[in-house]
């Protein structure tokens, strides 16, 4: 699979993006089990937060599962050549009405290895023609091709950030 080229993504995409190396499709496949296993291996420090204002451990396990819905969602309309605006959202008030404090970090653990497993069928099953597709989001264009590319950057840069910031 080709990687995305600037002209198919915005700017806020290219931090994700630069992420990956390697087969997106490995990486992709490797998360499913690898994050899991790192969520699962926090469960004592879920409801820690390295500063006041930011996110627990847990909020930032259900914004990384908000996040991969919402990715997939838009990368499937738009591999299906839909032509329609999708809207935005903002991360920060999906998490202050997630209730994500009542879970236990397992809980996300295992509903992201499904959630990315089911995903996985998806990815596999798009061709070239299809990953071209660009649609808008957010009021910017965005190829299904670069879709997936920031769905596995994301988890990356929300991993580097446990390790580097609350462990």
């Amino acid at each position: 699979m080709n990687q995305p080229q600037p002209n198919e993504y915005p700017q806020w995409a290219k931090n994700y993006i630069d992420q990956v190396s390697g087969n997106i499709m490995e990486v992709l496949e490797m998360q499913a089990t690898e994050w899991p296993e790192f969520i699962n291996s926090l469960e004592h420090k879920g409801d820690y937060a390295y500063a006041p204002g930011k996110w627990t451990i847990k909020e930032l396990a259900g914004h990384a599962i908000d996040t991969e819905r919402i990715l997939v969602y838009r990368l499937t309309a738009f591999a299906r050549n839909e032509q329609a605006a999708l809207p935005g959202f903002d991360e920060d008030e999906y998490v202050a009405n997630a209730h994500f404090s009542d879970r236990s970090l397992s809980s996300f653990a295992e509903e992201f290895s499904l959630l990315r497993k089911a995903n996985l069928y998806l990815f596999r099953s798009l061709v070239e023609g299809e990953l071209d597709h660009i649609g808008t989001a957010s009021g910017r264009q965005i190829s299904a091709r670069a879709l997936l590319y920031v769905i596995a950057g994301h988890l990356i840069h929300h991993t580097r950030i446990i390790k580097e910031r609350y462990l």
